[in-house]
């Protein structure tokens, strides 16, 4: 007895609940297979970090291949040109970039709840590492590259000569000896009376400020004992990023559009390879490598630096030079064994 527009309303209410039932039951198999190969991806990645980088690549090997990519900076930097303070910031932001990147492939949070203590420590070490960069870059425009890499190797140095006044350590025989050769090695590299130019005088003069800055980042580090070292860097690149923008806003500017194609390749190289890949396999080959290891096979990068100095570069070393090098490097080398890798 109903009309027909009053039995088509049930057909069509029943035909909507049908569609709805089966969108749902598609929309609930979408999910389900979403839901599978996260987890899939997420066993890939763990994976990937897992064996990638302990399995894959010997940690020894990998620090040995970031010490010697450290060591041939010098001959990138000298192909861009750019000013000291904008190479730097570009550096930290490529570096950030690159190095947030992995921190957020392999799932590695930075816990700020418990490190947020800490925080002031990590900008003020971000500020000292960027114009470390700075100082050690301007080296590189005044004098070669083995002068100026041998200068900014007097940091462990200065942080020998620190540790007995900020935490109260007693300075051995060994210590002493090490300061004073060391030290002596220093004047040999300068040339005793023979400058080698001005120049080269001013060269010296930057690398060991930058060698300052180094050492107030190893100190400060001391203090820094609740951030693992990557999240460390990674903290650090973003505090330097903060204060060198205003500073090179202020100073040279933005000149990237006067580069050509072979300075864009060699900032890449600088701030990807050179800082970002090369700090994340650093770090990462730290963890498995006691510390006194590690300490030794950073030797490595000054070597590789003046051999590229004096091979590819062309740069000259005189028999003085070459000396204090071995003086520095040498002695530096030898605070570092403990007695018992010696016997």
């Amino acid at each position: 007895g109903s009309s027909p527009v009053n039995c088509i309303e049930p057909i069509g209410i029943c035909l909507s609940v049908f569609c709805i039932k089966g969108y749902f039951r598609n929309a609930k198999r979408v999910i389900r297979r979403i839901r599978t190969r996260l987890k899939y991806s997420d066993k890939f990645l763990m994976g990937y970090k897992r064996c990638f980088m302990r399995k894959h690549m010997n940690p020894r090997l990998m620090l040995i291949t970031s010490m010697t990519i450290f060591g041939t900076i010098g001959l990138f930097v000298r192909n861009i040109p750019v000013s000291s303070g904008e190479l730097a910031l570009y550096r930290a932001i490529l570096a950030a970039l690159l190095i947030g990147g992995f921190l957020m492939l392999t799932k590695q949070r930075i816990p700020f709840y418990r490190i947020k203590k800490e925080i002031p420590l990590l900008l003020v070490s971000g500020i000292a590492m960027g114009i470390n960069w700075m100082l050690l870059f301007e080296a590189y425009k005044y004098t070669t590259v083995s002068v100026a890499t041998l200068s900014y190797y007097f940091a462990p140095v200065i942080v020998i000569v620190a540790c007995p006044i900020l935490f109260k350590e007693k300075l051995s025989n060994k210590q002493i000896v090490c300061f004073i050769m060391s030290t002596l090695g220093l004047v040999l590299i300068t040339g005793i009376g023979d400058m080698g130019g001005k120049n080269n005088l001013i060269g010296i003069l930057f690398g060991l400020g930058a060698a300052v800055f180094y050492a107030t980042v190893i100190l400060l580090n001391k203090f820094i004992k609740n951030v693992e070292g990557i999240h460390r860097t990674f903290l650090q690149f973003l505090a330097a990023i903060m204060v060198m923008i205003p500073y090179v806003m202020m100073t040279s500017g933005v000149t990237l559009e006067s580069m050509d194609s072979m300075g864009w390749i060699c900032l890449l190289i600088v701030g990807l390879i050179h800082t970002g890949v090369t700090y994340c396999m650093y770090f990462s080959s730290l963890k498995e490598i006691p510390g006194q290891k590690a300490a030794i096979l950073s030797y490595i990068d000054p070597f590789v630096a003046v051999v590229i100095s004096v091979t590819v570069l062309g740069e000259k070393m005189t028999f003085c030079q070459v000396f204090g090098g071995v003086l520095i490097l040498g002695f530096t080398l030898w605070n570092e064994i403990s007695p018992e890798i010696t016997n």
